[in-house]
């Protein structure tokens, strides 16, 4: 394929499928400059890899983007208050602040604290699979992927089981202001009011958690705020919203693509059923195929010399992880989906100091959640309904899945 003079990787076959273009930039022009984004774009695996690990690749962007354009525009009062949590979290933070928060969050993401909430992730898989099992068809994302990974979150955090309905809005509002989407004069607006809703919900429930502090997350944060480890309180409610936002986004969308992936793949679906043990590779390989990171932004803190072009200070770059992950000098024979691939590490959630703090729980609740589906719903088919994609820049997942199944689906675990 040859890549087009101004590729656009939101166009709507770009959207519904990115790997075409992202290979014809690794190929020509590895490191693409986009007069349509005004962006870089980088696509070969080795580039990319080395420049998550550069500190000149700052992830710190929209602080900078708050001082250049909402504060000089009479920006409404809303998005500029949005984009005031979207500045506390941690993923928008370079080192110390990025530091100090990690510190803080990292011991609940443990594999081994994760591993602790294995037996209630397979718990709800079952009781949402029990919901739809003899219905013959459901949207995989809206009724199985998106309520399992929001309500693990939900709990480890300590939300009430009654108002967890309530997040999916609020995140679809949220996905345009943080993911970046087509050209959408609503979408700042949009997300704004979905931010100042989840925030004002999550000062109500911290303001709960401080009259009767239980075991959850919250409370955990809550109690370093007091405790004087330099957590400020709207840094609790900022990392709350960033907990029960990234904390089920990118997991659906891995296990929503990963379901797909095996539906379109019948010989490597038939591989894992016959071989359970191979799971977890299989989640790493479905990462790697189709993950939910189709590029990290980066904004450059220095000038930076790459494959001869001068990346400068200032200048907003998209490392594409999706193009990396099939870069043929890593990965053989790379847009074939094969579950028993074995060496080469994926960027799929990332690395380096921003290496993603979830993916022990990813990992796990993946690995739980896509051959539960798989066994449960006997003879589990797509329907050939046009599948629809998010049109946003940084992630790749579906609003629907619309799926067909045997009714008489085997029941859940005792």
């Amino acid at each position: 394929m040859i890549a087009p003079a101004q590729p656009d990787l939101l166009s709507p076959d770009a959207v519904d499928d990115p790997y075409p273009m992202m290979a014809a930039l690794r190929e020509q022009d590895p490191v693409h400059w986009s007069e349509r984004y005004r962006s870089w774009f980088v696509t070969r695996f080795d580039d990319v890899d080395a420049c998550l690990r550069d500190e000149r690749f700052s992830s710190d962007r929209i602080a900078p983007y708050r001082r250049a354009r909402l504060d000089r525009e009479g920006t409404d009062p809303g998005v500029r208050a949005a984009f005031g949590v979207l500045e506390d979290w941690m993923v928008f933070k370079d080192p110390p602040d990025h530091t100090r928060l990690r510190k803080l969050l990292s011991r609940a993401f443990t594999p081994r604290a994760v591993e602790r909430i294995r037996p209630r992730i397979g718990e709800i898989a079952d009781e949402l699979l029990d919901g739809f099992a003899g219905r013959g068809g459901t949207d995989l994302v809206g009724d199985y992927a998106y309520p399992l990974t929001a309500s693990v979150i939900a709990e480890m955090l300590g939300v009430p089981r009654e108002d967890r309905h309530l997040f999916k809005d609020w995140s679809d509002r949220i996905t345009g202001l943080v993911f970046g989407g087509l050209g959408d004069t609503d979408r700042h607006s949009e997300g704004a009011q979905g931010m100042a809703e989840l925030t004002e919900y999550l000062s109500g429930l911290v303001a709960a958690h401080e009259r009767e502090p239980a075991d959850d997350l919250l409370s955990a944060l809550i109690s370093a705020r007091d405790a004087g480890d330099s957590l400020s309180h709207d840094e609790v409610i900022a990392t709350g919203v960033l907990l029960l936002f990234a904390g089920h986004e990118t997991t659906t969308n891995l296990i929503g693509n990963g379901l797909l992936a095996l539906l379109r793949h019948p010989d490597q679906r038939a591989r894992l059923a016959a071989d359970p043990a191979l799971i977890d590779g299989t989640v790493d390989e479905l990462l790697r195929f189709d993950g939910p990171a189709k590029t990290v932004a980066r904004l450059m803190a220095a000038d930076v010399e790459l494959r001869g072009r001068t990346l400068r200070k200032g200048e907003r770059v998209f490392l594409c992880a999706s193009g990396a992950n099939r870069d043929p000098a890593v990965f053989t024979d790379p847009d074939r989906l094969d579950v028993t691939r074995s060496g080469a590490r994926s960027l799929g959630f990332g690395v380096g100091l921003h290496y993603c703090l979830g993916a022990p729980l990813a990992r796990l609740e993946a690995a739980i959640a896509i051959p539960r589906a798989l066994d449960r719903l006997a003879g589990l088919r797509l329907t050939g309904e046009a599948l629809e994609w998010h049109p946003v820049l940084l992630s790749r997942g579906m609003r629907r899945f619309p799926v067909e199944f045997d009714a008489s689906s085997r029941p859940g675990a005792a």
